[in-house]
């Protein structure tokens, strides 16, 4: 694991990677997120609030097993965090929350969830919107010069759609950026 820096007023967050030694960001950021359960967890944690083991496994119909190893995964490598709760009745149990550096990949998802729109949309209609949450004004990600005029990821809401509800943007009548 590398050895993460966190001084006063830096950007880098407290996160570890197995691909410490590699030089390309991409590269360590994919040795931690870069299979397809855990971009699905981070999916469900991130953009539908699903918390608990048992919530997570019924959303994604993921073994158990797997579910745990990559929840743990996330943990150490510090994207998820566990908090203790327990229901009335019920021996404690573990929640995962999203970190800071946990929630800054919302952009990840959102730039995937985007390029699947754009490019291999299903032809019942795309499976969520991105928007900003006060207006309802849809939004696309991409690169700014100018930081100052970002909408916080907390300003965006992703909006689940029923099948066919919202046409993909290579739909006829979808919208297109």
């Amino acid at each position: 694991m590398d050895k993460a820096v966190d001084e006063p007023g830096s950007r880098v967050a407290a996160v570890t990677t197995p691909a410490d030694d590699a030089f390309c960001s991409i590269e360590r950021t994919v040795g931690i997120v870069g299979d397809r359960w855990t971009l699905l967890i981070l999916r469900e944690t991130l953009i539908r609030g699903a918390t608990r083991f048992g919530e997570l496994g019924e959303s994604l119909g993921i073994a158990p097993n797997v579910l745990t190893n990559r929840l743990d995964q996330l943990t150490r490598s510090g994207i998820l965090e566990k908090r203790e709760y327990r229901e009335a009745g019920s021996r404690p149990r573990m929640a995962y929350h999203p970190t800071d550096a946990g929630r800054e990949l919302l952009l990840v998802l959102a730039a995937l969830g985007q390029w699947g729109d754009d490019h291999i949309p299903p032809a019942s209609g795309v499976a969520e919107t991105r928007e900003v949450a006060a207006t309802g004004q849809r939004v696309r990600v991409g690169f700014v010069a100018d930081p100052t005029v970002l909408l916080p990821t907390e300003k965006v809401a992703f909006v689940h759609t029923p099948e066919g509800a919202v046409p993909g943007p290579l739909h006829p009548s979808g919208p297109r950026y």
